[in-house]
Parts: structure tokens; sequence; C-alpha cells
């Protein structure tokens, strides 16, 4: 068995699987405080949108460095697209993946409340299921990953809206800019997943966050972005937010890239589920910690079963 079909083996198991993504979960639930206190040290307003993707920018970018200059040193060689056709995926990954993706969800932010925004978001394994089994046919769309995806919708939308006021105006560019974003991140992902049939998985990662990065730090300067309120404090604070970014992002890719996108996706209901918990312990917001949570949990852990304990459907 050679390097590409051991990693392939490892990174197929559904206990790596499981691990990988739960902790890619916990990371990205650990952004929604971090990057609350992040705008707080350096004194960016929430509703200052080129100040927060100048924010944004500068946390992708250096998460594009770091991932090539941690995967070169791994793979003892320097990850470049080493050809135009390579290039392009990078491209066209960034705009969807990192550009595209947080123009529609910063844009639709401020227009649509939190709580709704949450919600809408979670649809994005709903998206990420249909593009890859509709428009990529990456895997076979079945009543038992619907059914997953379901119930562990279920779950998300009962920590998220409990005890909490729920209005029912929509918007274009509120709420329909957030459901874009949700579907975005679904292409993202599946197009991770074909173009690392070709191209190194670390590299696409690494490139595409410095390019979408470099074109945020561009946008966001552009129309006035700025912040100031560097210490060390909040220097360190950046600095896992690049982690989070690289680390999350380049191990996803990497589950994607070696299972199907409804295996992995599904985890996704586990985001705001450490969201909430995170932001109730770091930030002291009130939230459904206690028994609504728990139920939640249980229902989200019930929707991952059902899609990944299933006889394989091909």
């Amino acid at each position: 068995m050679n390097e590409n079909q051991t990693n392939k083996s490892i990174l197929s198991n559904i206990w790596v699987v499981s691990l990988g993504a739960a902790l890619c979960c916990f990371l990205w639930g650990s952004a929604t405080p971090a990057i609350k206190t992040g705008y707080a040290l350096f004194s960016i307003a929430a509703d200052d949108t080129p100040t927060v993707v100048l924010f944004a920018g500068v946390r992708f970018f250096f998460a594009g460095i770091f991932t090539t200059l941690f995967g070169s040193l791994l793979q003892k060689k320097v990850l470049l697209p080493r050809s135009v056709i390579a290039f392009k995926k990078v491209v066209a990954l960034a705009m969807v993946q990192t550009i595209l993706q947080y123009f529609f969800f910063y844009g639709g932010l401020t227009r649509c409340p939190g709580v709704k925004s949450s919600v809408i978001l979670a649809t994005n394994v709903f998206a990420s299921l249909l593009i890859a089994a509709l428009l990529f046919k990456q895997e076979k769309l079945t009543i038992l990953k619907i059914l997953g995806c379901v119930v562990g919708f279920v779950g998300v939308v009962l920590v998220t809206v409990t005890g909490k006021s729920l209005d029912y105006h929509i918007s274009f560019g509120g709420e329909g800019f957030i459901f874009l974003s949700s579907v975005c991140y679904g292409l993202s992902g599946c197009l991770m997943k074909s173009f690392s049939r070709d191209e190194n998985t670390v590299m696409l990662s690494g490139w595409q966050f410095t390019f979408g990065g470099a074109v945020m730090i561009f946008t966001g300067f552009c129309l006035g972005g700025r912040f100031s309120g560097f210490t060390p404090l909040s220097v360190l604070l950046l600095v896992y937010l690049v982690f989070i970014s690289a680390v999350a992002y380049t191990l996803w890719g990497l589950l994607l890239a070696h299972n199907d996108v409804s295996r992995v996706v599904i985890f996704g209901f586990l985001n705001p589920v450490f969201g909430v918990l995170l932001s109730s312990i770091f930030l002291h917001e009130q939230s459904q910690t206690g028994f609504v949570t728990i139920i939640s949990l249980i229902l989200v852990c019930i929707g991952i079963f059902v899609v990944n304990f299933r006889k394989k459907d091909r």
C-alpha cells in the first residue's frame, strides 16, 4: 500500500472522520466568541462592514500563509499552484469559499437578526448534500441522508430559537444574502473535493485563503475600513483566529477529499451548538445551556449517526 492509499484509508476511517470533523466544528464554534472579543479589542463596530471585511481579510490572508508554509515543511516541498489550471482552481475556490461566501455573510448579517442568521446558516448542510448529489454527482441522495440532515437541523433550530423571538420578515439583502452564503459554503466543499483529485489539498487551502484574503483586504481598505488597538493580547487573539482558519479548513478539506460529502458536512450541525456553549462560557451570554442544549446535541448526534453509520449506498 503506497502513502496516498494509506492516507486515504486513515482519513476514511469513521472514527478519524468523527474526531477530525468534530474538532473542526469546535474550532469554528470557538470563532464566534473569539471574533466578538476581537471586535472589542480592536475597537471594531459590528455594523462597520468595511472594517469587518478588512479584519476578516487579514485573518484569512495570514491563515493562507501559515497553511502553505506549514504544509511545505511537512511535505518537504514548496506548495505552489504549478500550472495555469491549478491557479484557476485556486481562484475559483477563493471566489466561492472566501470572497463570495463572506461578502454575502457580512452583507446579510447587518440586515438579518442573529437568531435567524444562525438558523439559515445551518442550511449549508442541505446545500452541500444537494449540490454534491445533484450537481456534481459525487454521491447518491438517499432517504437516510435526508432524514439525518432533517433531524440534525431540528437540533440546531431548538438550541438557536428556544426562548428567543423570531420574526418572519424576509428580505433579499438580509435573509437572502445569508442563504446565498450557505450555498457558497456547500459549493466550496464540493469544489474542494473535485479539485483535490488532481491537486494537493493543502496547497488549495493555503493559496485560496491567501488570494481571497488579499482581495478582502484590498476591498475593505478601499471602502474605508481601518482598525487599531494592537496589543499583545489582541495580536494573540488574531493569531488564534488565523490558527482556526488554517487548521480547521485544511483538515475539513482533507476529510472531504477522502469521503462522501454527506459523511463530513453533517457534522456542521455541531457548529452552532459549540458556538452557543462557548459564547455562554466566555462571553457570559444568556443561552440555552441546560436541558434544551442537551436535547439539541442529542438530535444532532442522531442525525450524524443516521448519515454515517449506514450501509454504503454505492
